[in-house]
C-alpha cells in the first residue's frame, strides 16, 4: 500500500482504489488514467506543487481535463505570486515520484487548495501515490486529510 491509501484507512474514510498497467510512453498520467479506466476526464485530478513566494511549496489538485491558473492559485493562497515547482523539489518534499503524486500521505503536509468544481462530484479521483494507481474519495474526505481549501484555481481546456 501507498502512504495515500494507508491515510485513507487510518481515518476509515471510504475509498475505493483503481488500478491500471501505466504505460511508460505515457506523457499525461491524468489522461492515461481517464482513458484507461473510462472515467470523465472533469471527475480525475492531477496533483500539482507551486512554490509560493516567500512561504515554501504548496499543492494545487485540478481537474486533469485543465491546467492550474497560477494567478487564481496565489490569490486563494494569499501570496504574491507562485510558480510551478521543480521537479526534485517536489519529490524530495513529497515523498513520491512525479506522475504518482498524491495528495494524501506526503512526507510534509502542504497548504493544499483543490479546483470548486471537485465539490460538483459525489466523488473524484487523484492519485493514490503511484503510476497506475489511482484512488476514488468524496471531496469532503480529501479536504478533511489534507486541511484544503475550495477554490476556483483551474482553467478549463
Amino acid at each position: 500500500m501507498t502512504p495515500a491509501i494507508n491515510l485513507a484507512k487510518k481515518h476509515k474514510i471510504a475509498h475505493t482504489v483503481h488500478e491500471y498497467s501505466h504505460d511508460p510512453a505515457s506523457h499525461s498520467y491524468g489522461l492515461e488514467a481517464v482513458e484507461k479506466l473510462g472515467l470523465n476526464p472533469a471527475q480525475v485530478f492531477k496533483t500539482l506543487v507551486v512554490a509560493q513566494e516567500p512561504k515554501g511549496l504548496a499543492v494545487a489538485v485540478v481537474p486533469v481535463a485543465g491546467q492550474l491558473n497560477l494567478k487564481a492559485m496565489a490569490k486563494a493562497l494569499k501570496v504574491k505570486k507562485v510558480a510551478m515547482a521543480a521537479p526534485t523539489d517536489v519529490e524530495r518534499s513529497s515523498g513520491y515520484v512525479l506522475g504518482g503524486v498524491s495528495p494524501l500521505g506526503q512526507k510534509r503536509q502542504l497548504p493544499t487548495v483543490v479546483d470548486e468544481s471537485a465539490a460538483g462530484f459525489t466523488t473524484i479521483f487523484v492519485s493514490a501515490g503511484r503510476r497506475g494507481l489511482e484512488i476514488e474519495l468524496a471531496t469532503q474526505d480529501l479536504l478533511g486529510l489534507t486541511s484544503g481549501l475550495l477554490a476556483p484555481i483551474a482553467q478549463l481546456d
